[in-house]
Parts: structure tokens; C-alpha cells; sequence
């Protein structure tokens, strides 16, 4: 197992005495591959570099959202300039005016947006939303799809068949989740059973249009036009969870990729160019029922923060300028393709799921197609990959169950390297 540096070890201790866990979001905590955090003092372009000087080749990026990398000059720059006129203000600005219209230029599905400050809280009030505009209760998610930390979509259930959920987690009454119906992602039976029996009160289906919080899991071909058919059929409303994939797989995201326009959609990490935003638009007729002018409540003291519409508009105009996709699909398809031959080389059965620019290296000789088939990966065999390439210098996701992410900072060099210290690992843990 890869040590992490002194400093990086005494700020850990520190840490778990001042915050439940020691972390500030339970992943960073390295639970599932065990060992000590990289505490991060400076990001360059693909880079990380940690408080006892160690540099990392970074593929986490922040979950995503550091689509131009590290410190971007355009990005920092327009948060000097914003910050230097004030931080918040509580008020309208011409930013939040000019980053609302690239989204609505940007997504199809996108007639109106409302900014919020994060990817849950975008969840949560599209949600109430769909149940406000059809007057229905009943929201579908998919098993192993994640919504953020919404009560009501931080839910478990049994595997294969339509079933209503259950809480999760400690500290959400099994009423708030009752609502909730949990159904196998690429599953069409399971979907159309659940309709036959409760179409009419069902308010929407939310789903990732690319899975990446159970690893990167792709619909299954036409996947994605049956939920459209199926919502339009019964009156519901099809929600796109695109925090990860808005911006990240196109710039219509992958609505644009697939060709299917959902009725809602929430966006976040890359729109708020690595500073705390996100938002939720659709057609102007649900968003208008949208207070102040419909009866469906939401706001936000930070929503449309100044700083962050200033970093997110620096990033969509950078991306709509010269737009990066062809070239992160070029880079992306290159580490995977390493990293299966690595794989080969040393006798290892893994699965590499990739869909643009977001890839996860499943440890099983299984496909995975949905959170059952994940759940087969052999976790253990990944912590041991995960140290080893910590080991070399290069930082991928503390779980087995996330994606993997490369930037327009990332060069060729930088992946022939990852592919060499994979061979090398590989070898190790065979």
C-alpha cells in the first residue's frame, strides 16, 4: 500500500479530530482502498502537487468538473476580475444573464435554466418541480444512480424487479422514500411493469444518461428513446441527471450525443468551471411554474454567485471557441486501450467501460452493463491498482465504483506514461 508523506499524515490526523471522518465528502477518505489521504496543496494543468511536494498526473479532476485542467489562465483570470467587483451581492448580474443563455444555446432540452449551487441541490428542486407541474408523487431512479444526498433518491432495492425503495441510508425516514420507485438500469421490462402498475401517478424517471457514479456504464442501444416514449406516453416527466456528463461528452452533453431530448435537466461540475454551481432547466412551460411566476418554490442566497458565473462562463466559452471532444475522445480511448492491453499482458480479466471522455476500469471478467454487474468487480484487486499507480505518481478515483476523467491539459506523453505505470502495476498485483 502506497504511504502518503508526513505532512499529508499529520494534517489527516488533525482532520479527524475537526470533521466527521476527517473528510468533507465521504469518498476522499480512501474507505474503500484503505490508507491515508493525499492532502492537495496546487493543481497545474494535469497535475496535482501534495503538501510534502509530491506530484500526481491527475485523473479524478475533481469529479469531473476540471474539464481545461488545473488552474486554468482564462478560468483564474475571470475569478480575479469578478471577485475584485465583489463577492456576492444577493441580486441580479449580467453574469448570470450570459451563462444562462450559452447553456440554453447549448442543450436542446434547455428553453429556460435556474442556477443553483450544487449538483444535489439542482436534483432536488427538479424534482419537485416535475411533481408540482404534473401533480403527481411517484419518481423512478435507477438502481445505482446517484443524485446527490436527496432524502427521497438516497435509496436501495432489491435487484432485477420494480420495486418501491427503501432508505439507504441512517436518517431518512423510510416515508421519505416511499415515493421513490428503484427499478435496473437498461432494463426496459422492469420499467414498463412499473408503469402498467402505477403510470398514473408516476411524476418523472430521473436517470445519468451514462452512468458514473456505479463506474461508467453506457445505456444500452435505445435505452435512452424507450424512457423518452415511455415518460411521453403516461404524462410524466423524463429528467436528465447530466452533472457529470453536461459538457463533458459534447456540448449538448448526452442528450446531444444520443439524439433524445428529456424534459428537464441538471447540470453542474464543468458549467461552474470548478467553483460551487450548478443549475436545472427544461421547457419554458414546466420552468414557469417555477416561483416567482408559478406556485413551485425554490431559491437560493448563493444561486447565481458572481465568482462562479464568471469561472463557468470562462469555461463554456472556451469549450464553444474550440470545442476539445474529438481530441479527449482520441486521449480517452488511448489510456483505456493501454490499460486492457496492460491488463492482457499480465493475466488480469478486466472490463473497460468507456463513453467519450470518461472511462472505469472494472476488475471482472463479467460485462458490466448495470450496478448488479459492477458490484461483481473484484474491489480489492482494485485498491491494490489504485496504491500501486499512487506509487508512480498518478491519482484515479479512491473507489472502484468511479470514473475516470482526462482533460484538454493531458498530452500524449502524459498518457504513454499512465500506460507504462499501469504495465508496471499490473505486473504486481498479477
Amino acid at each position: 500500500m502506497h504511504a502518503t508523506g508526513r505532512q499529508s499524515q499529520e494534517l489527516w490526523k488533525r482532520a479527524q479530530a475537526l470533521i466527521p471522518g476527517g473528510v468533507n465528502s465521504p469518498v476522499r477518505a480512501f474507505g474503500a482502498v484503505g490508507g491515508t489521504p493525499v492532502f492537495v496543496d496546487s493543481g497545474a494543468r494535469c497535475s496535482v502537487k501534495d503538501v510534502d511536494g509530491k506530484q500526481y498526473v491527475d485523473y479524478v479532476m475533481s469529479w469531473g468538473a476540471l474539464i481545461l485542467g488545473h488552474a486554468h489562465p482564462r478560468v483564474v483570470e475571470a475569478i480575479r476580475t469578478a471577485c475584485e467587483k465583489g463577492t456576492s451581492f444577493g441580486m441580479p448580474t449580467e453574469a448570470e444573464n450570459l451563462l444562462a443563455q450559452r447553456v440554453v444555446e447549448c442543450f436542446p432540452g434547455i428553453d429556460r435554466v435556474r442556477m443553483v449551487s450544487s449538483g444535489t441541490e439542482a436534483v432536488m428542486s427538479s424534482i419537485r418541480l416535475a411533481r408540482g407541474f404534473t401533480d403527481r408523487e411517484l419518481v423512478i431512479k435507477f438502481e445505482g444512480g446517484y443524485h446527490g444526498h436527496v432524502d427521497s433518491l438516497l435509496a436501495s432495492a432489491g435487484s432485477g424487479v420494480a420495486t418501491f425503495a427503501i432508505p439507504g441510508t441512517k436518517g431518512v425516514p423510510a416515508s421519505f422514500t416511499e415515493k421513490t420507485i428503484v427499478v435496473p438500469y437498461n432494463d426496459p421490462e422492469s420499467l414498463t411493469r412499473a408503469f402498467d402498475q402505477y403510470g398514473e401517478k408516476i411524476a418523472c424517471i430521473i436517470v445519468e444518461p451514462v452512468a458514473g457514479n456505479m463506474g461508467v456504464v453506457a445505456p444500452a442501444a435505445g435505452f435512452l428513446q424507450f424512457l423518452r416514449d415511455l415518460t411521453s406516453k403516461h404524462g410524466s416527466l423524463l429528467i436528465f441527471d447530466e452533472v457529470i456528463t453536461g459538457f463533458r461528452l459534447g456540448l449538448s452533453g448526452a442528450q446531444g450525443l444520443f439524439g433524445v431530448t428529456p424534459d428537464l435537466t441538471v447540470l453542474g461540475k464543468i458549467m461552474g468551471g470548478g467553483l460551487p454551481a450548478a443549475a436545472y432547466g427544461g421547457r419554458s412551460d414546466i420552468m414557469l411554474a417555477l416561483a416567482p411566476t408559478g406556485p413551485v418554490y425554490q431559491a437560493g442566497t448563493l444561486s447565481g454567485n458572481p465568482l462562479a458565473m464568471a469561472a463557468g462562463l470562462a469555461v463554456l466559452e472556451t469549450l464553444i471557441e474550440d470545442p476539445p471532444y474529438t481530441r479527449l475522445g482520441t486521449l480517452s480511448r488511448t489510456l483505456g486501450e493501454g490499460f486492457r492491453d496492460a491488463a492482457a499482458k499480465a493475466g488480469i480479466a478486466i472490463q473497460q467501460n468507456r463513453v467519450g471522455s470518461m472511462q472505469t476500469m472494472f476488475f471482472t471478467t463479467d460485462a458490466v452493463t448495470d450496478y448488479a454487474s459492477a458490484k461483481k468487480s473484484d474491489t480489492d484487486k482494485y485498491a491494490k491498482f489504485f496504491h500501486g499507480m499512487l506509487g508512480e505518481g498518478i491519482h484515479f478515483a479512491p473507489s472502484q465504483f468511479e470514473a475516470a476523467f482526462v482533460s484538454t491539459a493531458h498530452t500524449d506523453e502524459v498518457i504513454d506514461r499512465t500506460i507504462a505505470a499501469a504495465g508496471k502495476v499490473m505486473e504486481a498485483i498479477r
